[in-house]
Order: C-alpha cells, then sequence, then structure tokens
C-alpha cells in the first residue's frame, strides 16, 4: 500500500475477516474479505451490511463565507440546504466537467460537512477558501459507518429515539452505546441505510457492538466491493471508474459532462454562477456519449473493459459489471454510443466471455422509482 497514507482505524477488525487492505484514496480499505462477497451483497439486499467507508474524506467549513464558498463550487443552491438537512452534489472543473461529486450536510447557519470521493474536490474547497472568511478543516478522526438494507432501521431503533422519523437526506445528532455520533439517512446501496460518523476512538465499540447484537437479525459485515454490485443495480456511479479518466477518448483530453453522465438532475433549477456553468450549459445536447445498462446474456459476469459491438462496429465499453445471486442476472453500467443508449438495443459483448449477445436496458435495474430508500416510517 505505497499510496495509502491514511490510518485505518478498524485495521485488526477487517484484517481478523480476511482483509489484505489494499488502498483506495489514500485509506488502506476492505476491499475484501474471506466470506463470499455475494453474500454481502445478499445481507444488505434483504437484512443489513455494515460497512466501513471512512476512506470518502470528509472537510469541515465554518465561518461568514462557507455558503458562498459551496455556492461556487457546487452545482446545487446551498440556501435550500436548512441545518439538518443534506444534497448530493457534483463539482465541475473551469470547462464544465465532472471533477469530483459529494454529499453536503448543514450542520449550522454558517457551517458545513462535506463527504467526497477520490477526486479533486479537496483541492477546489482550498483553493476557494484562501482568503475568505472560512475555515476547513480535513477530518480524518471521524469514521463513517454504513449500516445498509432494510432492517438496518429496525436494528437502531433500539438505541436512537426519532430514528424512524428520520427522512432521506437528512441528518441528526445522537448517541450510540454512550458515543456521540451523526447520522445521516444516506448511502450507496439503493437501499433504506444509515451512515453513521463517529468518533476514531469509539469506532471499535461501535462496529462490535452492532455486528453482534444484529447477528441474530443477519447483520453481516460487508467488504468495498460489494458496493460495486449494489451500485450498478442502483445506477450509483464511482470516480473514476466509469470516467474518461479510465477510458478517454482518443486525442482529447479526459473529462465527462454531466449530461453524458446523467447527472444534470444534480444542478438546482435556474442556477447559474457557479464553476464552468457556462460551458455546462453549452454542452447540453453535445452528449458524445451516455452512461447506460447492459443486461447480458450469460450466467456469468462481464468484466470491466468488456467492448459492447453492435452493426459491426464497437459502440460502448463495460465500466461495471456484476452478477446477482437473487435474480440471476448479469447486468452492467456501461459508456455507451449516444444512438444506441435506447432500452432495447441489441449488443453483443465481446471480451472475458467471449463473444455473447446483450441487450441495452434503462438504469436503475433495481428499484427504478427509489421507493426503497425514501421510504417513510
Amino acid at each position: 500500500m505505497t499510496r495509502s497514507w491514511r490510518h485505518a482505524v478498524l485495521a485488526s477488525r477487517h484484517r481478523a475477516l480476511g482483509s489484505k487492505l489494499e488502498d483506495w484514496n489514500g485509506m488502506p480499505t476492505a476491499w475484501t474479505y474471506e466470506s463470499d462477497v455475494q453474500d454481502h451483497h445478499v445481507a444488505i439486499r434483504t437484512k443489513a451490511g455494515l460497512m466501513d467507508v471512512s476512506g470518502l474524506k470528509k472537510v469541515h467549513l465554518h465561518g461568514p463565507h462557507a455558503s458562498a464558498v459551496l455556492d461556487y463550487l457546487t452545482t446545487r443552491d446551498v440556501s435550500k440546504i436548512a441545518p439538518g438537512k443534506s444534497a448530493y452534489c457534483c463539482f465541475l472543473n473551469e470547462g464544465g466537467k465532472f471533477s469530483d461529486d459529494g454529499i453536503l450536510y448543514r450542520t449550522g447557519p454558517n457551517s458545513w460537512f462535506v463527504v467526497h470521493g477520490s477526486g479533486a474536490a479537496h483541492q477546489a474547497l482550498s483553493q476557494a477558501a484562501y482568503g475568505r472568511n472560512v475555515t476547513m478543516l480535513f477530518d480524518d478522526d471521524l469514521l463513517d459507518l454504513s449500516l445498509q438494507g432494510p432492517l438496518a432501521v429496525d436494528y437502531l431503533a433500539k438505541h436512537v429515539p426519532g430514528i424512524r422519523d428520520l427522512k432521506y437526506f437528512h441528518h441528526m445528532g445522537a448517541t450510540l452505546f454512550g458515543k456521540p455520533v451523526m447520522i445521516s439517512r444516506t448511502g450507496y446501496t439503493g437501499e433504506r441505510g444509515y451512515e453513521i460518523f463517529c468518533k476514531a476512538e469509539d469506532a471499535e465499540v461501535i462496529w462490535d457492538t452492532i455486528l453482534e447484537e444484529g447477528r441474530e437479525m443477519g447483520i453481516v459485515p460487508c467488504c468495498f466491493t460489494a458496493l460495486d454490485l449494489l451500485r450498478t443495480e442502483s445506477y450509483l456511479l464511482f470516480y473514476p471508474y466509469d470516467n474518461s479518466e479510465m477510458y478517454p477518448f482518443e486525442n482529447e483530453a479526459s473529462g465527462d459532462t454531466l449530461w453524458e453522465l446523467g447527472l444534470d438532475f444534480t444542478v438546482s433549477p435556474g442556477k447559474t454562477g457557479f464553476r464552468g456553468a457556462e460551458e455546462h450549459y453549452r454542452l447540453k445536447g453535445k452528449e458524445r456519449f451516455k452512461i447506460f445498462g447492459v443486461l447480458v446474456e450469460s450466467g456469468k459476469s462481464a468484466a470491466p473493459g468488456d467492448k459492447l459491438v453492435a452493426d459491426g462496429k464497437t459502440v460502448g465499453v463495460i465500466t461495471c459489471p456484476m452478477i446477482s445471486t437473487l435474480t440471476g442476472k448479469s447486468m452492467a453500467i456501461a459508456r455507451m454510443d449516444v444512438p444506441y443508449a435506447m432500452h432495447g438495443t441489441q449488443l453483443a459483448v465481446e471480451g472475458s466471455l467471449g463473444s455473447v449477445p446483450a441487450i441495452a436496458h434503462n438504469l436503475p435495474f433495481d428499484d427504478p422509482k427509489k421507493t426503497k430508500r425514501t421510504v417513510v416510517g
């Protein structure tokens, strides 16, 4: 892990489960355990699973100019986010291309908590905060434990009063096992789930207690790779693995538009003046590809980088494939030429499986109306 510079507080727990702790985002991360990742997928879809997603970067912004910094750097109208609420957002570069995504949590009138991935958000925040009346703190003492699945709320309801009333993309302060936490009703699985933000010194107690108490309910520890299965079904992109940083266009700089990625919904209606806004709007209708789904007629999973072929030519590339033991379906997220990104288009997948038939399919595959993650009560 030569690139890892961040400390994995739960490293001993992950090693005991068989992880070799590979790098992600500078953090030693449990990509796999000895147990089958398919079992983790089933647990989260049918019961609940606990994951350590602390490799996400966490930043606090405080001060009179904090909102202005975020309003400039992100696609959301932050004035619409009240304390206790949060919003998924994108960060663009000056060329109007996607550079990172994250969640904005408003924790007070002049206070924000930003959780983002492995893109350029941290550098952008640092540059925008310079010379402004705002303080920025990168907080690696704060761990993010993600409890996801339909039984997550039933477990937490035993310990956290009011958790059933917490709405999607809302957060609350609480005490869990006597430890101070912030619980956010968000996640990266397509299920009803919760992010538990806790101090590093409390992480082992919280991790161990949830798994011990939740065992009878079917709650199990889940590895990071389980997210690939879940996000493929739920149309959740992962930078840079679905982006042109991994699958570049010939003779073009890397970078994708929100129109191409299907993330244009993250731009608040009527918002202008954010970084890259003019180019973002100018590039509407100029999509070079679209993110789309693929159902593969095989009992095996395709592989990242497998080509999509139609009419005797390559028309796309698979970025995140999976096969589900729950449905028996082999499916994938793909970058697809615009004319072929239509539900029902006949394709062939060529590569790891040889050449097998496939069909273009609307995303998401699972719960297209998003009723599971937004359910009330």
